[in-house]
């Protein structure tokens, strides 16, 4: 059976521009729709994913954990970090098990080894085992061991990238605040027109209006998580990959039911 890789985006399920501020109404109604897809899906099995938001980059930044952890302080900081990414993780599980969905959390800080701030080592066999029981993983932008820094943080797309390979995954969406890829940022710009098919090869043209992201990210903004992307289209030109909008009430839910419709932007190589 197909693997469908989902990512929450941490701008959707929190307040990035404020520490530790969740948006539960958004969170419970993006678990209804994906438990309302799972019971309608049969030739697909999804794993979940989402971002840090508010929670995790705002005390990686605060602790500089991505650039290493070196002393008492910085470790304090980790652990701190790898709190606040967990409390999120388990907001979103506890949703979507109200919602009927048999989630599990895994967080990465466990399954992870990096070499200087790349993920060098991924044990992927528990959630492998966990999809073949009929549980949904849940994965998340969390702290990891380093070879070279001593810690440091994985994004969710660090952390998607992989699992590519050892679940076999056909599909990756991505959902966040904006539905897909604009040729401005829409937030500044309102009449920006939406690109509905996005090659790899026009992402250097478009990387100013890409940008950053709103609020406070450690690991990069949508520019760096759609280069990541499209790196992972060169490793593997099977994946169809989207971006969309979750803030859009059902968009989520239509898009897993029925991937191939016209929703946001397939980025292709």
């Amino acid at each position: 059976m197909a693997t469908h890789f989902i990512k929450l985006g941490g701008s959707l399920i929190t307040d990035k521009t404020r520490p530790l501020t969740p948006r539960p109404l958004v969170i419970e109604r993006l678990a209804r729709e994906i438990a309302v897809a799972r019971r309608v899906v049969r030739d697909r099995r999804f794993l979940l994913s989402h971002g840090s938001g508010g929670y995790g980059h705002a005390m990686g930044r605060r602790h500089r954990t991505r650039e290493g952890v070196r002393d008492d302080q910085g470790w304090r900081g980790f652990a701190q970090t790898a709190h606040a990414a967990a409390q999120l993780n388990r907001l979103v599980v506890a949703a979507l098990v109200r919602a009927g969905v048999p989630a599990i959390g895994l967080a990465p800080s466990a399954l992870a080894y990096c070499h200087d701030g790349e993920i060098a080592e991924f044990w992927a066999e528990p959630v492998r085992r966990a999809l073949d029981a009929g549980l949904v993983p849940v994965v998340y932008g969390d702290v990891a061991l380093d070879e070279v820094r001593g810690g440091t943080i994985v994004s969710t797309e660090q952390v998607l990238a992989a699992l590519i390979r050892p679940l076999r995954a056909e599909r990756v969406t991505l959902a966040g605040l904006v539905d897909g890829v604009f040729e401005a940022d829409p937030a500044r710009y309102p009449t920006a027109r939406r690109i509905p098919r996005l090659s790899v090869d026009a992402l250097p043209a478009l990387a100013t209006a890409l940008g950053g992201s709103h609020g406070i990210d450690v690991t990069g903004g949508m520019a760096a998580k759609i280069q990541l992307m499209a790196d992972l289209l060169t490793r593997f030109p099977h994946l169809r990959i989207h971006l969309l909008s979750g803030e859009i009430p059902g968009h989520l839910q239509q898009h897993l039911i029925h991937p191939n419709d016209s929703l946001g932007t397939v980025l292709h190589r």
